[in-house]
């Protein structure tokens, strides 16, 4: 067997585990795990390793540099089995980098203050598109994540929703490394503030958008309908625990 169809072996038997423990999780909660979708975050392997990925099964995918995703787009695009794949921007937006990523992305997951959206909004306005776009929020408060705070995103709310040129169909956030109990608490409070912001705006908000590969199970629990897995996707050392 060469390397290629080890790691493509890999891929494919790590990936029926990974959705073997969202479907668990979901069954935890008293939810279809249809429910819950999961994106592979490809930002640090590079396009033979997404193609590969694609071929054992992962259909989304989540970027967090524009550059980057622009190479991987370049490079894949002209490749029938990439037909009808997904690709997400999940890392944090400059607004002189807003233009490579609107219109080549089904979803932007990190539109962390109000003057981001306002400046996606203009940039989309003016091309004449709509982008799908999550409001990030910080949870729990750590200095080092950027994002909305939870009172920020309530203030914010009407207004970002009202502005052209995006659609916010949902909420992000990131948990604590390390700590499960600060991480359910984070989930929890993300899905609680998504139903207060569904009431203020009136906007279904059915994307949560929480859990990364140390913590997937958690939020699905807690009632995450996307998590971002990237190390316990690709990477052969990694132990999902």
């Amino acid at each position: 067997m060469s390397d290629e169809q080890g790691y493509e072996s890999f891929l494919l038997a790590r990936r029926a585990e990974i959705l073997e423990r969202i479907d668990a999780a979901a069954r935890r909660a008293g939810r279809p795990a249809a429910d819950v979708e999961a994106l592979a975050v490809s930002k640090t392997v590079g396009a033979d390793e997404v193609l590969l990925a694609r071929r054992a099964g992962w259909r989304a995918f989540g970027e967090n540099r524009p550059q980057e995703l622009g190479r991987k787009l370049e490079a894949l695009a002209a490749l029938p089995e990439m037909a009808g794949v997904r690709f997400d921007m999940i890392g944090n937006l400059q607004k002189n980098k807003i233009n490579q990523v609107i219109g080549r992305v089904t979803l932007i997951h990190s539109i962390s203050s109000e003057h981001l959206a306002e400046a996606v909004s203009t940039r989309c306005e003016a091309r004449g598109i709509v982008a799908d776009v999550l409001l990030e929020v910080n949870v729990s408060g750590e200095a080092s994540k950027s994002g909305f705070s939870p009172d920020e995103a309530r203030a914010a709310a009407e207004h970002v929703a009202a502005l052209p040129g995006i659609s916010v169909r949902g909420v992000m956030a990131m948990a604590p490394a390390g700590d499960a109990d600060a991480a359910r608490a984070t989930f929890s409070g993300l899905r609680e503030l998504a139903c207060e912001l569904r009431a203020r705006t009136g906007l279904p908000l059915e994307t949560l958008s929480c859990g990364m590969s140390d913590d997937f199970e958690v939020a699905v629990e807690e009632g995450s309908t996307l998590v971002r897995l990237g190390r316990c996707v690709f990477d052969q050392g990694y132990a999902l625990k």
